[in-house]
């Protein structure tokens, strides 16, 4: 086991040094720098690879697979170190080169495609990039589905039958709902587009994530484009947002979203550095914290309750006479809309929808790429009554497919799933829930989730973990009694 870790902590020291440059890249970096920052980053990225699938990495591996004498938690490392192991050596050097240099392609291709708004433009490149993502996922092998093989990279164990599944309770029971709210009064929320000013909002940002557990001895925020979190270790997760002074939601999500992502990692056991069980289990699971803070917490009566004389405080004149209950509907407005990272939380799951419906089809063959654009546009006249007006705004609005990230968007919609039921445990688990929430008690919230999710890392699969925390594998369930409460009451349906 000690030999083992020696190799598991110089993968993970070289994967963390890149990280670092990654993100540098994105908030302070000078532009001249980003040739020779790819050449660094690929660098180091082929020294990791070549450690991760060495002959001596491997045969310690296989002299430790049987051990008895192993804790169960090193059992359950070995095991999941054997499946990364087989999985990067499925994949030939020479299809790494070609998917490196199509996604090179594809991306450059987007930016143009984007710029001229004009999705022809990026047909011939993500024509190649869905061919060798099908060349992968057919590498890899699957079962019932090749869309499968792709969505293992990120949400292990899911299936095409499961996710079909769950977004036919979306169209199903979600839909209903949403139709009845576009009938009711809509709320207010002009408000929230005025001038606020850059440092007010900075402060309040990092006021927030203070509270709610965010330990800035062992992280920072900083300003970036897109806003996004990263970790070096347990003890430097770092976040970044993003600022408008002309729309207050910005700042106040990104902050609460990014946060949540950030308590996950800040929260995994240090003594697993290196190792699976120091790892999150899947992006699913990482976006239901983020979603759990960002919307459950962070869009909750509750929540402002205590919070709102804060915002007040930092606005005195923007929000002299706006409510509690006036600004607590307006961030709980429910409006379809035409860009997916401006969507609410009920509406949002139908854009996912859509990329998840598209880039099957795509995967599987039953669509081409030139019929992309056409497709898009139909599904969101059809789920959210929406008109496309371009390109840009449309089916090239996400960078996703130019990545190669087929088979992520499912987990946007999977971690707002999970949140509900976690949260639903939370309320049986944790006494006059709302009381301490409205006190600005959040330290038990923080226990629960590092006690449930946190320190179990990849220890279980997504549903096992699910079913220790709550008792059950995820159910939609839960995520319509959250939503039918909440916005039966703002919108009085």
């Amino acid at each position: 086991m000690e030999k083992l870790r020696e190799f598991t902590n110089k993968i993970t020291d070289i994967q963390r040094a890149i990280a670092v440059l990654n993100w540098d890249q994105e908030t302070y970096m000078p532009k001249k720098g980003q040739g020779f920052r790819a050449q660094q980053i690929g660098t180091l990225s082929g020294l990791a690879h070549e450690i991760a699938t060495s002959k001596a990495y491997e045969e310690c591996l296989l002299e430790l697979k049987d051990k008895e004498s192993l804790s169960a938690q090193d059992q359950r490392n070995v095991q999941l170190l054997l499946k990364d192991l087989e999985k990067a050596k499925k994949l030939p050097g020479e299809f790494v080169i070609r998917l490196s240099k199509t996604t090179s392609k594809a991306f450059h291709a987007w930016v143009e495609a984007r710029q001229a708004n004009d999705f022809k433009v990026y047909e011939e490149a993500l024509t190649e990039m869905v061919n060798i993502q099908q060349e992968k996922a057919k590498i890899y092998g699957y079962e019932d589905h090749i869309y499968n093989a792709l969505m293992d990279d990120y949400q292990p164990e899911a299936t095409v039958d499961q996710i079909d599944k769950i977004f036919a309770d979306v169209r199903e029971k979600l839909q209903p709902l949403i139709t009845k709210i576009s009938e009711s009064p809509q709320v207010n929320d002009k408000f929230m587009y005025q001038h606020f000013g850059k440092d007010e909002q900075w402060n309040l940002g990092i006021a927030l994530m203070k509270k709610l557990g965010y330990d800035m001895d062992a992280g920072r925020q900083d300003l970036a484009e897109h806003p996004f979190s990263t970790t070096f270790s347990p003890g430097d997760v770092r976040v970044t947002t993003r600022i408008d002074e002309q729309n207050f939601y910005d700042m106040l999500w990104s902050c609460m979203h990014e946060c949540g992502h950030a308590l996950y990692e800040q929260g995994l056991l240090e003594e697993q550095y290196g190792l699976p069980c120091g790892e999150a289990v899947s992006l699913g699971i990482h976006e239901s914290q983020s979603r759990f803070y960002e919307n459950n917490l962070g869009r909750s009566k509750a929540f402002w309750m205590h919070n709102y004389k804060d915002v007040v405080q930092a606005f005195p004149v923007q929000l002299n006479d706006v409510t509690l209950n006036d600004f607590y509907q307006a961030i709980n407005i429910v409006k379809p809309s035409l860009i997916r990272t401006d969507a609410d939380e009920l509406t949002y799951h139908f854009h996912i929808m859509i990329r998840y419906e598209l880039e099957k089809m795509l995967i599987e063959g039953s669509l081409k790429v030139n019929d992309v654009r056409d497709a898009w546009n139909e599904k969101y006249k059809s789920y959210l009554n929406i008109d496309v007006p371009s390109d840009a705004k449309g089916v090239l609005q996400d960078i996703h497919w130019s990545h190669g990230g087929f088979g992520y968007f499912p987990t946007y919609s999977l971690g707002s799933f999970y949140a509900a039921q976690f949260e639903a445990k939370m309320r049986e688990d944790i006494t006059a829930y709302d009381e301490k929430v409205g006190a600005g008690n959040y330290a038990e919230i923080l226990h629960w989730l590092r006690k449930n999710i946190h320190e179990h890392g990849r220890f279980y699969s997504s549903e096992d973990l699910c079913k220790q925390a709550t008792g059950e594998g995820l159910n939609f369930k839960y995520f319509m009694d959250y939503a039918e409460k909440k916005y039966g009451e703002i919108y009085s349906v």
